[in-house]
């Protein structure tokens, strides 16, 4: 296969370099970081480029660009030390086109080009993690409308969204599972934000539904769908989540080769030192597996071929070999790397999450041995 980019693909990463050039991105993240917010400035910057066109079909306005030039940018920018985490809803039109009506289409649509956060899912509850099969929030008919009633945790992004896609069981018959297009201004929804260790400029939080009142048309998909949808695009979100990954460890990995160049002691850059070359020869082998992981899985979704056990193989492998790439560059950077404010600690902390959010490696494991056997069943 061969990965390099074409002259179209290389001119929006190059567009993107430009953009991080452009001014002290670092100190508005750590700044974003700190106050658990949204940084909607430089995500608008990005839309601007036509970041949130890369996936969009051509009909719809976007450029159709496919996964292997989102990778490619999520590279670039990683590399930089953006926090690209917040960007996972702007690639993701393809299940609001796919599942949603006309007006709930042009509903969503509606925020493209301007940064701002559009929707999430909302599937988790205080009882229902990996198992989305045990989740109590339920909906019930009543004179002509839909009353949702439920608890959800957890969800990303819904401090925010104007729209969450809740799934829910129907109260008469509590194996369908159906979601709704949710209106978060609708009276009966109250929001509670959660404090986080990682990932801290997305929001965390738990969602109360109290009888909040729905019309037919609210339903999202087809009624009795929600739990084999959720299922089918959970593969998307977790290869963007090994994206991110792979970028911040690049990012760490440089971080931590430009300072072992420079920092002298002993009478000799530290780069010398046989330990600490053990160290970048390590990380080196680690970020090229992530690269190629990446960019394979990537060209096979642009092929139509991605599988899950390829999308949880890249969840699976790249929060947990980043996090011992940025590991190891901590290390070398010593004091800097804990104390003060660099960036390697922000990329720390949110690798950690990266390992529970979008999938435990648990279930990553479970997914990816199922389509691993899969292939030699007789």
């Amino acid at each position: 296969m061969d990965f390099r980019l074409n002259d179209e693909q290389q001119l929006l990463v190059e567009n993107v370099r430009t953009l991080m050039k452009s001014e002290n991105w670092d100190a508005y993240f750590a700044e974003c970081d700190a106050k658990h917010q949204y940084p909607e400035r430089w995500v608008k910057a990005l839309c601007d480029l036509g970041f949130d066109l890369i996936m969009l079909p051509e009909e719809h306005g976007g450029l159709d660009l496919g996964l292997v030039t989102l990778a490619a940018v999520y590279e670039e920018l990683g590399r930089l030390g953006a926090p690209t985490y917040v960007l996972y809803q702007l690639p993701c039109f393809d299940t609001i086109l796919r599942e949603g009506t006309p007006e709930q289409i042009e509903k969503i649509l509606a925020y493209v080009g301007t940064g701002k956060q559009i929707w999430n899912s909302a599937c988790t509850e205080p009882g229902a993690g990996s198992d989305v099969g045990s989740l109590q929030t339920n909906y019930t008919r009543r004179a002509g409308k839909i009353y949702l009633n439920g608890h959800k945790t957890f969800i990303t992004s819904s401090a925010h969204v104007p729209y969450l896609v809740i799934m829910a069981r129907d109260s008469e018959s509590p194996d369908t599972f159906t979601e709704f297009l949710l209106d978060m201004s609708l009276p009966g929804i109250k929001v509670e934000p959660l404090e986080k260790l990682g990932l801290r400029m997305d929001s965390c939080s738990d969602v109360y539904l109290d009888n909040v009142e729905l019309d037919e048309s609210d339903i999202f998909g087809t009624e009795g769908n929600g739990f084999r949808r959720g299922v089918k695009d959970f593969d998307l979100e977790r290869f963007l989540v090994a994206a991110c990954d792979y970028g911040w460890a690049l990012c760490a990995f440089e971080d931590a080769a430009r300072y072992a160049n420079v920092r002298v002691q002993f009478s000799k850059p530290i780069g010398r030192f046989q330990l600490n070359q053990l160290k970048f020869a390590e990380m080196a082998v680690r970020i090229n597996a992530m690269k190629n992981m990446i960019y394979e899985t990537a060209w096979s979704y642009d092929q139509g071929e991605m599988t899950s056990a390829q999308a949880a193989m890249c969840k699976y492998f790249c929060p947990t070999t980043a996090a011992e790439v940025v590991d190891r560059a901590m290390q070398v950077m010593g004091g800097i790397s804990v104390a003060g404010d660099h960036r390697v600690q922000r990329i720390w902390r949110d690798l950690r999450v990266e390992r529970i959010s979008g999938g435990t490696d648990e279930m990553m494991v479970l997914t990816l041995a199922k389509g691993v056997l899969r292939q030699y069943a007789v």
